[in-house]
């Protein structure tokens, strides 16, 4: 094994070569200006996200059924391809499906309609099915390998808590459901600082049984681990016909508001 004193060495070669020390705010805010963001497709939507989804941290969109959380997901696989002049990220992106939601004929209709080359934009995405919650932790670990090797603009995991919540049952499984979900949110966490891709994960909600007919009706599963772990959270909600209620639940630099959207036959537009 190494000594205690060599690995004090190593420790402090290492961090001779990456600085993780203090900085002033003056510098944090010029790294946060070259920060790309990528467009959702709908202009209504970038201007409630401040210009689009943020690299370099994660996003969550949870609510319930056909509210367009997987559409807004097709859509960022396609815009995170555009120059970054045109609100792209000039990368490719990794999709995670957990419920089998992919669909790649999805994504044609909606490079189509920026008048992208379908095969190009389908070559650019890496896509794998999880089929459990340990399988789901094992492809984020091999996402970190091919990060290394590929230039990714966002990573995707549609669902991130429907396997967990399908392996995990009951109040007795609870805490070590938690426990598993937060080293999940954790390694992606890591990408993020890493790489410094965008990570969009949807999440499924379920009723509230407060029974408080002021209280919300439902709320987003994973508790304070994922709602920690997660810098900006969005909520959805069904509109009148095509359209959804997008409204900011919680983000550090963006305010309480919400924006209208729709979901087109070409993904997601403005109404």
């Amino acid at each position: 094994g190494i000594s205690d004193k060599k690995a004090d060495k190593l420790l402090d070669a290492a961090l001779k070569l990456v600085p993780m020390g203090f900085q002033s705010a003056t510098e944090y805010m010029k790294q946060r200006v070259d920060m790309i963001k990528i467009t959702t497709g709908s202009p209504a939507l970038d201007e409630l996200l401040g210009g689009g989804v943020e690299t370099g941290s994660i996003t969550e969109i949870y609510g319930e059924f056909r509210t367009g959380k997987t559409q807004i997901c097709h859509t960022l696989c396609v815009t995170c391809q555009f120059p970054a002049n045109l609100g792209g990220g000039e990368g490719k992106a990794m999709y995670i499906d957990t419920e089998g939601t992919f669909r790649p004929d999805r994504i044609v209709s909606i490079a189509e309609r920026f008048g992208m080359d379908p095969n190009d934009v389908l070559e650019n995405i890496s896509f794998a099915r999880a089929y459990n919650s340990d399988h789901q932790i094992r492809l984020v670990q091999q996402a970190q390998q091919m990060l290394t090797d590929v230039r990714y603009a966002v990573v995707i995991v549609d669902s991130a808590t429907a396997l967990f919540r399908s392996d995990y049952v009951g109040r007795g499984e609870l805490a070590t459901r938690q426990q598993t979900l937060g080293h999940f949110l954790r390694q992606l966490l890591t990408l993020c600082d890493i790489f410094g891709i965008a990570v969009v994960i949807s999440n499924q909600v379920v009723a509230n049984p407060d029974g408080m007919s002021f209280a919300p009706q439902s709320k987003p599963i994973g508790g304070n681990i994922l709602a920690h772990a997660s810098t900006t959270r969005l909520a959805l909600r069904k509109g009148k016909g095509e359209t959804r209620i997008c409204k900011v639940a919680d983000s550090p630099c963006l305010p309480e508001a919400e924006a209208t959207f729709a979901i087109g036959a070409h993904g997601i537009c403005d109404p």
